[in-house]
């Protein structure tokens, strides 16, 4: 998966650093981050090569030895990179900076989303100890947005139930129910509530798989297998689903892209493996 990194180490530990001219920079604008390929590799660029006025520099943390930092004022540009869209990370090659590429996307918009306090409105700071924002004024401590949601592979014996997203136009790749944990819900009960709202579905003997973090959505998704309770009926929510169908373990249409926990569990399941 994307953060299958080994055998870089990532060490996401806060202490204030001071940056060295060989570190890594990490820049985002309006979404997309800035970037160059060489030989089908991506570079970031070094805090070497910015001039000595962009210096709001901000440690985020270390893969091995190479320390990555967010450039948090507005760089319009640099000679030699170009602004692509986070997507590129999912297939990134080296995976290490592919995952340090999404994962300063989460921290940089958790930064600029709490510039402001949302108790009383006076501006923020960084805290000196720990990663966490603190309004003077109030102080409101404001730690990174982390959202719990699942994912959910629903068995029926030899069959597995996969799923299309609605609104999404184009897409004909295949996932599994899966949705966010509300306030007061524990996990088990998101799979439950989740696959009942979006197929109708009740499920039993519900099973912890392993989780992910997925910075596209700022998520800690953790993924369950688990049984159809009764009626294997499907009664689709149009809002959130265009498709959902049983499949037949050995004509699941899918190969494995090794970067989301979604398709690592349909492999699993396809290779007889759960």
């Amino acid at each position: 998966m994307i953060q299958d990194i080994a055998p870089m180490k990532y060490n996401n530990h806060y202490e204030e650093q001071a940056p060295s001219g060989e570190d890594w920079l990490l820049v985002y604008q309006k979404g997309d981050v800035l970037c160059r390929f060489e030989d089908g590799m991506i570079y970031f660029p070094k805090v070497g090569e910015i001039t000595e006025k962009d210096t709001d520099l901000t440690y985020l943390f270390t893969i091995s030895q190479e320390r990555f930092f967010l450039l948090k004022s507005d760089l319009p540009g640099l000679e030699g990179y170009q602004w692509e869209k986070p997507v590129i990370f999912r297939n990134a090659t080296p995976k290490y900076r592919g995952f340090a590429g999404i994962t300063g996307q989460q921290l940089d918009s958790w930064y600029r989303q709490n510039r402001y306090c949302g108790a009383c409105g006076s501006p923020m700071v960084p805290d000196h100890v720990e990663r966490m924002m603190h309004c003077e004024t109030c102080n409101n401590m404001v730690y990174p947005k982390i959202c719990p949601g699942v994912i959910v592979a629903v068995t029926d014996g030899n069959r597995l139930l996969l799923t299309k997203y609605a609104n999404r136009p184009g897409n004909v790749h295949y996932a599994l129910v899966a949705g966010f944990t509300e306030i007061g819900e524990t996990l088990e009960e998101t799979v439950e509530r989740e696959v009942m709202e979006e197929v109708g579905l009740k499920v039993k003997n519900i099973r912890y798989y392993k989780s992910q973090p997925w910075s596209f959505s700022s998520t800690l998704l953790c993924g369950f297998y688990c049984d159809v309770d009764g009626s294997t009926k499907i009664r689709l929510d149009t809002n959130e689903l265009a498709v959902a169908e049983w499949f037949e373990r050995e004509e699941i249409p899918f190969d494995n892209d090794g970067v989301s926990l979604t398709r690592e569990m349909i492999d699993q399941f396809k290779k007889g493996l759960r």
